[in-house]
């Protein structure tokens, strides 16, 4: 039985795709939900997985193709080969090993002796992963990359993560390293990439951006992380950051300054009354902003997690469109690669975006002494249009006091 594969249907703000990296070539055995090619939108890479198991029998579109939702790419034999390959132990299963105790009830996973998809299998070989102790929700119990990235932020194989990292290989997306020579290099700009470049252009081009800057201690939140991260990271599972802190704080002065939590449409101010935030996440591929939805109703631990999910699904390739669609209001951490101080630019349509930056020991006046205090400078962009310097100054004013105190977001005064 001879089974198309189809470009997914892509939603309505995609209007077209580039198909970038077929894994697969005509002839080849291929396993259900096993990933046969690469997609590009301007926004996400998708993963088009096999349907069936069987022989991939003709590839209709070649790499470099822009192609639409729908659009046939391939076509699988399902019955050519398909019986005795099933029929052959699986090759690539490993039995586990004697010094890790075997799964039993509800920790069994479903998934146990099903094929992994090669972006799995990397994500388990990198991590030193026991597949056999991950509950697949895949079709038929089969791992997803989901499925493995949740077990992992739960704290499974927690004395295997715990062992020193390998090598890491440079992403195949790696900008090319210069040689020296007198050469160039003409190298196109993938969706990705161009998207973000228009973006950009059309923040720059379509509103009025100006940008204030105010500095924070950071002493209480470096002495509240120090108390408490061995406590929290045991009883939470997740390591407590800086981020967390910053996303309490910001929503706090939103609540405050609704303004600028908006967005404009057209002639229209659109106030939101909840508050999804989108945390801007650098990966080898460009930049990407996964929302965390509904904010203000999640304890920090709560956020951290999120955070960190959203964090490996990026740097693996596996954000979904919903992950990085909306959001009311951006933060942005500069900092974590060195920047002392930076004008960050609008995530349209919001209004404002807040920028971290690096945390420097400073000499500072308390109280008529000079000491020398964990000072960070922030900075909120916004457009000028509808958010009036009062209430950007009054924003970064209040989220400065919430950092510096942070009791009082804590208990909500």
């Amino acid at each position: 039985m001879s089974i198309e594969v189809k470009v997914p249907q892509l939603p309505e703000s995609v209007a077209d795709a580039t198909l970038v990296n077929w894994h697969k070539k005509a002839g080849d055995r291929v396993e259900r939900d096993e990933n046969l090619v690469d997609i590009e939108t301007d926004k996400v890479v998708l993963e088009v997985p096999a349907a069936a198991s069987g022989i991939l029998k003709s590839i209709k579109i070649e790499d470099g193709t822009t192609v639409n939702g729908g659009d046939v790419i391939a076509i699988i034999e399902e019955g050519e080969g398909g019986g005795a390959a099933e029929e052959k132990p699986a090759a690539k299963q490993e039995p586990a090993k004697a010094d890790k105790p075997a799964a039993t009830g509800d920790e069994e996973s479903a998934s146990a002796g099903k094929p992994l998809s090669p972006s799995v299998r990397r994500l388990v070989e990198e991590h030193e992963l026991d597949s056999s102790r991950i509950r697949g929700t895949g079709r038929d119990g089969r791992l997803t990359k989901a499925d493995v990235l949740e077990y992992m932020e739960k704290g499974g194989d927690k004395a295997q993560q715990e062992k020193p990292a390998a090598k890491p290989v440079a992403p195949a997306t790696e900008q090319p390293r210069a040689t020296g020579a007198r050469e160039e290099r003409r190298v196109p700009m993938s969706r990705l990439r161009a998207r973000v470049a228009e973006r950009m252009m059309e923040a720059n081009n379509e509103t009025a951006m100006l940008t204030s800057f105010n500095e924070v201690d950071l002493s209480a939140v470096m002495e509240l992380r120090k108390k408490y991260k061995d406590v929290f990271e045991k009883q939470h599972g997740v390591k407590l950051g800086f981020m967390g802190f910053f996303v309490k704080a910001a929503i706090e002065a939103l609540k405050k300054f609704p303004v600028v939590n908006a967005s404009v449409e057209g002639k229209d101010v659109i106030y939101h009354d909840y508050f999804d935030i989108g945390i801007a996440v650098s990966t080898p591929k460009g930049l990407v902003v996964p929302v965390v939805r509904d904010a203000d109703q999640l304890s920090l631990s709560d956020v951290e997690k999120s955070i960190g999910v959203y964090a490996k699904k990026a740097r693996e390739g596996g954000l979904a469109l919903e992950d990085i669609t909306g959001g009311t209001f951006t933060i942005t951490n500069g900092g974590v690669f060195g920047s002392l101080m930076s004008t960050p630019i609008l995530n349209r349509p919001q209004s404002a975006i807040l920028g971290m930056h690096a945390i420097k020991e400073r000499a500072v006046v308390v109280d008529g002494q000079v000491v020398a205090r964990p000072m960070m400078y922030i900075a909120l962009t916004y457009d000028h249009r509808i958010v009036d310097g009062r209430e950007a100054v009054l924003t970064l004013v209040t989220i400065k006091e919430m950092l510096e105190d942070p009791a009082r977001f804590l208990i909500g005064v």
